[in-house]
């Protein structure tokens, strides 16, 4: 027993005598440091679900503008120029084919939309589905690289999966917000609507006028839903927790496309 203490003892002393032998690590610079957390930073901030999710469906999403009819004569009218309607739409076919909902573009004579390159279009209402409160519009123009948005079933979403809603809340400008599946196949009757949305995904991310029309997407930016609306009990109209899209499977139907 006592051989093997003294074993003990003089391996631990032999280890000590080498490690106090090693030279010590070269000291940093302040630029090595300063290099090494700007390293992690930009990799945490990259990583983010949310951040992921914007970089792949933000090139697809457009705003959406109704104007009125344009007053004739030589004195030009200010309210020529004032949207009656502001909301999101998403591209779904590259040939300027675009998702948004349906009470966005409802009564305007005149619609627009401006894509994620900035380029601005005149754009016509090619199909409606009232029932999901959906529409289809053609861009007269478009960006010689616009990319089209990648659509997910949404047969298999979960409770609490996690989500995250790109549009132009009282357009401020784009805006991305996450949140999570808080239900499924819920229902709900958008003001003036006279018949309920049906099978809606509810979900938490923060939306609000303007939103409607854009795209839930995964964490993978892959479209599940069209927003189209949110519940607040009072008349206030801005987002209280609760909003509601409508299934990609639903809405990739209005366009008379295969969403898979």
């Amino acid at each position: 027993m006592a051989t093997l203490i003294a074993c003990a003892l003089l391996l631990a002393f032999g280890l000590g005598t080498y490690h106090a032998l090693l030279p010590p690590p070269p000291a940093l610079s302040p630029a090595q440091v300063e290099a090494v957390v700007d390293k992690v930073i930009v990799h945490k901030s990259l990583t983010a679900p949310a951040a992921r999710a914007f970089r792949a469906i933000g090139p697809s999403v457009v705003r959406v503008r109704g104007y009125g009819h344009p007053h004739k004569g030589k004195g030009k009218d200010k309210g020529d120029d004032e949207a009656l309607s502001i909301g999101s739409g998403v591209v779904v076919v590259d040939r300027g084919v675009i998702l948004t909902s349906l009470h966005v573009v409802a009564g305007s004579p005149r619609l627009k939309v401006t894509f994620a390159s900035g380029l601005e279009s005149e754009a016509e209402l090619v199909g409606a589905r009232p029932d999901q409160d959906l529409a289809v519009i053609q861009a007269a123009r478009i960006p010689d690289d616009l990319v089209a948005a990648t659509m997910r079933s949404s047969n298999d979403l979960a409770l609490g999966q996690p989500v995250v809603a790109v549009g132009f809340p009282f357009d401020v400008g784009l805006t991305v917000t996450e949140g999570v599946v808080s239900g499924l196949g819920r229902e709900f009757r958008t003001p003036g609507g006279r018949m309920p949305l049906r099978d809606l995904i509810q979900f938490d991310a923060a939306v609000n006028p303007g939103s409607s029309g854009g795209p839930l997407v995964t964490i993978d930016g892959e479209v599940v839903g069209i927003v189209t609306g949110i519940l607040n009990p009072t008349d206030e109209g801005f987002f209280v927790g609760i909003g509601f899209a409508v299934p990609i499977e639903s809405a990739a139907g209005a366009a008379g496309i295969s969403p898979f």
